[in-house]
C-alpha cells in the first residue's frame, strides 16, 4: 500500500487523540467522516494486497467511524476506542511507513 495512507493514518491518530478534549460537535462530525474515507482506503489497500485481517479491520473501523448511522457509545467508550485506534495507527505507521 502506498506510504501515503500511513502518513494520512498518522494525521488521523493526531485528530482522534485531540477528540478527548472538549471540541465543537462539528469536530467530531468531521473527524468520523474522515476515519470513515482514510479507513475505506486502507481497507481497499489491503484488499489489494490481500492482507485479509487487515482489510477487515479497516472495513470494520470505516463502519464503526461512518458518521450517517451514529454509533452510540457514550462519551467514555468513545474515548477509549479513539485512543486504541490512534495507537493501532501510529503502530501500523512506525511498521509499514516510516
Amino acid at each position: 500500500m502506498n506510504k501515503l495512507i500511513y502518513k494520512i493514518g498518522l494525521g488521523l491518530a493526531i485528530a482522534l487523540m485531540l477528540c478527548l478534549f472538549p471540541m465543537p460537535y462539528g469536530y467530531y462530525t468531521l473527524v468520523r467522516f474522515a476515519s470513515m474515507i482514510i479507513f475505506g482506503c486502507m481497507a481497499y489497500g489491503f484488499y489489494k494486497e490481500e492482507k485479509m485481517p487487515f482489510c477487515i479491520i479497516a472495513g470494520s473501523l470505516a463502519l464503526l467511524f461512518q458518521p450517517f448511522v451514529k454509533i452510540v457509545l457514550g462519551r467514555a467508550m468513545w474515548n477509549i476506542v479513539d485512543v486504541i485506534v490512534a495507537i493501532g495507527l501510529v503502530i501500523l505507521w512506525y511498521i509499514n511507513g516510516k
